[in-house]
């Protein structure tokens, strides 16, 4: 009786610990249920309050997409559901697969990541020889060359410029801190990072890109160029914001020159599989693609960023970040995130990795705004347990709100050079009319056809327009085509010690392209 009772015990015992063990899992399964019905009620509600014309969202978590949705347009004026399988241009987010597919090398034993650049890239040439002579795989990947941020993208923007090309120009870049002494994003280094590959490998980036990840991940709905979207469905538009700030839709330049910095195109659905690899260190499905170790250099801290006051204020949690090799870390209550940003003209997202929680969420949109940082902050506290965390939809929206008054104040309190009445120009329109060269960029013709001057750049056969005088030597720049990147310009004149022009300026307040740089000389 003894035995026979102690026995019955035991399997009572047993029977209670495999609850006990199995009640945890199935608790998860219901949060994970839940916690993605309210996810989806937010998503939905974020997505009008944006006025976000159309999105899609993918959730990773424990080697599984649990969550895959498309909101909203393809196109404002035309329609089209978005889904989880809508193409978006992923733009630097594309920066972490040219970053893997040198780690792919460096498993190989054909690189290293402390190479120097110039023995696979010999025609590169920086603003300094130290800096050329030295300058390391490292170093492009982590944002440290010493340019500014955005130097030089003019290079690649609608120009015919080849890759070389454009490497082989930026000796004239002016560098904005020290080699290794700073931080300044840098698309040029990455385009750079693919020439690396291609001497490598004797392929192609898209090619090598497309071997080595997209097939292995059955990813055979992705892309590396805007030239292959043609005659594939469910594609979305990107949209720019017009002079009320409301989203209009555009069309896509196909930019190859810029491929291995932001040229692909995916969904959320194939862009998930992209997640599990790197969450699972490399591996996906049992397959290696690439080692644990190089995921972990890929995700070491490279180049330490200032975290600014504004941005210990916003989110009080995060105490560091950083430049990884292709991604960026910094640490968000309690816990080290790996993610990246993506910016096309008319389309923005983000891709962000919780490695402890085995957690991925990518968020492609076809708009220009802000909103996938909220959201992208929101999900992850849902999954982390944050109890009565921010509305992070609604802080960057009354963020962006204040951010906006304040600059229509200071913009009125600022002295303004106001046009003068009844000005004209103090000299013939053919006086303004010739050739300028700008030994970065290359030239810029202004003719004079019928009464009116016309500046075309003659690397970018798309950037061009009419000039209406302003006053004094200054004129406004209407351009020809309405790209979404593109804002106000003025073109200013400068005389020379004889008092003909001389030289040639584009002013534009453009946080993305610095027209500066563009120093134009008359050359006839």
């Amino acid at each position: 009786m003894t035995n026979l009772s102690t026995s019955k015990q035991l399997k009572l015992v047993l029977l209670l610990l495999l609850a006990m063990l199995a009640q945890p899992q199935a608790w998860a399964q219901q949060y994970t249920a839940a916690n993605l019905q309210k996810l989806d009620a937010y998503y939905q509600k974020a997505l009008k309050a944006w006025d976000v014309p159309g999105m899609a969202i993918a959730i990773v978590k424990d080697d599984s997409v649990i969550f895959a949705k498309g909101y909203g347009v393809l196109n404002n004026k035309t329609g089209g559901q978005v889904d989880a399988n809508t193409l978006f241009g992923i733009a630097s987010n594309s920066k972490a697969y040219t970053s893997a597919a040198l780690a792919t090398l460096v498993d190989a034993g054909k690189i290293k990541w402390t190479d120097k650049v110039k023995k696979y890239v010999p025609y590169l040439q920086l603003y300094d020889p130290f800096v050329t002579e030295n300058l390391t795989i490292e170093d492009l990947l982590s944002h440290r060359a010493g340019l500014n941020t955005f130097s030089g993208d003019l290079l690649w923007y609608n120009t015919t410029y080849s890759r070389p090309e454009i490497i082989e120009r930026m000796r004239y870049l002016q560098p904005a801190y020290g080699f290794r002494d700073g931080y300044g994003y840098s698309n040029l280094m990455f385009i750079t990072a693919g020439e690396v590959i291609e001497q490598v490998t004797g392929q192609k980036w898209e090619d090598y890109i497309k071997q080595t990840f997209f097939q292995p991940l059955a990813m055979s709905r992705s892309y590396t160029s805007v030239n292959d979207l043609k005659g594939i469905q469910n594609v979305a538009s990107p949209h720019g914001f017009d002079a009320n700030g409301k989203p209009y839709a555009t069309t896509l330049t196909a930019w190859d020159n810029w491929n291995p910095a932001a040229g692909i195109f995916t969904s959320v659905n194939q862009d998930a599989q992209w997640l599990r690899l790197q969450l699972n260190r490399g591996t996906y499905k049992g397959n290696k693609i690439f080692s644990e170790e190089a995921s972990r250099h890929m995700w070491q801290a490279h180049n330490p960023i200032p975290v600014s006051k504004q941005a210990e204020e916003g989110v009080p949690s995060t105490h560091f970040t950083a430049a990884g090799l292709g991604w960026f870390v910094s640490d968000y209550n309690g816990r080290k995130l790996v993610y990246h940003g993506g910016g096309h003209e008319g389309m923005n997202s983000r891709t962000v990795l919780v490695p402890e929680e085995k957690l991925g969420v990518v968020i492609l949109t076809n708009s220009m705004s802000s909103i996938m940082t909220p959201l992208a902050n929101y999900t992850i506290d849902q999954f982390i347990g944050v109890q009565n965390g921010p509305d992070w939809s609604q802080v960057y929206l009354d963020n962006a709100a204040k951010s906006k008054q304040a600059q229509a104040g200071a913009a009125a309190k600022a002295p303004k050079e106001k046009k003068q009445r009844k000005s004209k120009p103090v000299r013939d329109l053919s006086e303004y009319a010739g050739t300028y060269h700008s030994k970065l960029y290359g030239n810029a013709n202004v003719s004079l056809k019928d009464g009116k001057l016309y500046l075309q750049l003659e690397p970018a056969p798309a950037l061009g327009g009419t000039l209406s005088f302003w006053q004094h030597d200054i004129f406004d720049l209407d351009w020809k085509i309405n790209f979404a990147l593109l804002h106000p310009t003025k073109v200013r004149f400068l005389t020379g010690p004889e008092g003909g022009i001389s030289e040639m300026r584009l002013d534009s307040d453009n946080p993305d392209f610095h027209f500066d740089e563009l120093l134009f000389i008359k050359v006839k």
